[in-house]
C-alpha cells in the first residue's frame, strides 16, 4: 500500500487530536506504519490545530509535504478553506459547515469567508460537506461533532466500521462511548 497522507484541521477544543488518535490506531490495527504529529497552535484559546497522519506499508516521516495530503477531514469550515492548498489533485475532502468565527471576524474586522464549500468542491467534486454539530446534537451531545465528521471519513478511508468503533470505545471516556459511537454512526449514514 502506497502512503496515504491524511490532514486534520479545526480549532481547539473540537477533538482534532481524538480523531487523529483514532485514525492513527485503525490504520495500526491493520498493520500498517503510522506516523503522527500535531500542531497546537494557540488551541486552548480557540486556535487552529492540525495533525498530520501517514500511514502505508513504511512511512518515514510524520509530516506530509505540501500540496500532497490524500485526505483533508476539517472539522471547522474555515480551517478547510486554509488547509485545501495542502489537498493534492484529486483529493478528497470531509468538511463540516459548521462556523466558529475568528477574533477578527467576531471583532467585526472582516468578513466570515463565503462559498467554503464551494472551494472544496472545486477541489473535490464529492467532497463530503455536513453540519456535524446538528448530526452530534441529535447524538445527544454537541461535543461530538468532531467524532460524526470521523464518520464521514470513515467513508473515504477504506478500513472496516467495526475496526473504527473498536478504537473510538477504547479512546474515548466510559461515559461517554454511547454517544460517541451514535455520533459516529450517523456521521456516516450523512456522508453515504
Amino acid at each position: 500500500m502506497a502512503v496515504v497522507n491524511v490532514l486534520l484541521a479545526g480549532v481547539g477544543g473540537q477533538g482534532i487530536i481524538l480523531a487523529s488518535e483514532v485514525l492513527s490506531k485503525v490504520a495500526a490495527a491493520a498493520g500498517l506504519d503510522v506516523k503522527k504529529s500535531d500542531v497546537h497552535g494557540m488551541a486552548q484559546r480557540g486556535g487552529s490545530v492540525t495533525s498530520h497522519v501517514r500511514f502505508g506499508e513504511k512511512v518515514y516521516s510524520p509530516l506530509i509535504p505540501d500540496g500532497e495530503a490524500d485526505i483533508l477531514m476539517a472539522s471547522e469550515a474555515l480551517e478547510g478553506l486554509r488547509m485545501l492548498p495542502f489537498l493534492k489533485a484529486g483529493g478528497r475532502v470531509a468538511v463540516n459547515t459548521q462556523r466558529i468565527f475568528p477574533p477578527t471576524v467576531a471583532r467585526g474586522e472582516q468578513p466570515y469567508p463565503e462559498g467554503i464549500v464551494e472551494a472544496c468542491r472545486a477541489k473535490d467534486p464529492k467532497a463530503i460537506a455536513i453540519d456535524c454539530l446538528s448530526i452530534a446534537k441529535e447524538a445527544g451531545n454537541a461535543k461530538t461533532a468532531t467524532v460524526a465528521l470521523l464518520g464521514a471519513l470513515s467513508t473515504i478511508i477504506d478500513f472496516p466500521e467495526q475496526a473504527w468503533l473498536d478504537l473510538l470505545v477504547a479512546e474515548v471516556p466510559k461515559k461517554a462511548v454511547e454517544v460517541n459511537l451514535k455520533a459516529f454512526k450517523l456521521g456516516r449514514e450523512k456522508a453515504l
